[in-house]
């Protein structure tokens, strides 16, 4: 058969419908072995291919011929089943990742966010179990700081007065600290800093708004707000706690395509979790 050539399957009675070459990725698989009528388990009925197998789960088996990388929704549980699957059909490499499920499964990811205001000024510090998130976040805000006359909370940015971007504070991997508002200096001048968060372009420099701005942002980055709590009434000290379920890092099969080759597969992380 050329690899070019459409094929058609019935697994469990739900129709799938692809090339030659697709099945042909895993040569010693049973799915390549059927191409040739050397398995009896496949029946060949008005030119379908047919197999008595759960339909739902090979449409996973097929994603993974089609691209060589193995994506789960954050709901699937049936690993285990999917596995037995992919050793009937001969894909071993696919097994031998299912069996790993934690490479697989999403994580709880937390996330934590302080604020206090102290006079004209407003502090944060994000925490995140994910330090990968911690770094996405500390490139998506930065600070700005400058001599401004006159200012105050409601003041808004002159963009005909030039500010100076500040390095966040990064006390660890896992968390950032920054500030905003304005400190007294001298005469009617204050030291102002503002917060722009990325996609906004605005420099905000309330506080309150910039906490607005950042729940916001993380919100509609799929965290869920979970509980609000003051730590310290005299401080003003509040702490923003919010989850969401992180996605695995992708997993690719890389296969050994040789001339002479079996087949040989092997496996890699496609992104990398730095966070632990």
């Amino acid at each position: 058969m050329s690899s070019r050539e459409m094929v058609v399957l019935s697994v469990g009675g739900v129709r799938f419908v692809t090339l030659a070459s697709t099945l042909l990725r895993f040569p010693e698989s049973r799915l390549a072995q059927m191409l040739n009528n050397d398995d009896r388990e496949f029946k060949l009925v008005n030119g379908e291919f047919f197999v008595d197998r759960d339909g739902t789960l090979f449409s996973y088996i097929m994603d993974f011929l089609r691209t060589l990388q193995i994506s789960l929704p954050t709901d699937f549980s049936d690993y285990q089943r999917l596995q037995r699957e992919a050793e009937f059909y001969g894909l071993y490499a696919l097994a031998n990742i299912l069996k790993q499920e934690h490479l697989l499964k999403p994580r709880l990811e937390i996330l934590e966010v302080r604020f206090s205001l102290q006079d004209m000024q407003a502090f944060f510090r994000i925490f995140a179990s994910c330090s990968t998130t911690v770094e996405t976040l500390a490139e998506q805000i930065t600070v700005f700081s400058g001599q401004q006359s006159g200012q105050n909370w409601n003041s808004p940015f002159s963009s005909q007065k030039p500010l100076v971007p500040l390095p966040l504070e990064r006390p660890s991997h896992h968390d950032v600290v920054f500030q905003c508002g304005t400190d007294y200096s001298a005469g009617d001048q204050f030291v102002a800093r503002y917060v722009s968060i990325k996609p906004d372009n605005r420099k905000l420099i309330n506080g309150t708004n910039v906490l607005g701005l950042l729940l916001d942002t993380l919100l509609k980055d799929g965290f869920r707000l979970i509980s609000t709590r003051t730590v310290s009434s005299e401080e003003k000290v509040e702490c923003y706690s919010f989850e969401r379920m992180q996605k695995p890092a992708g997993i690719t099969i890389t296969v050994n395509q040789t001339p002479g080759s079996s087949g040989a597969a092997q496996v890699k992380r496609s992104q990398v979790q730095k966070g632990k």
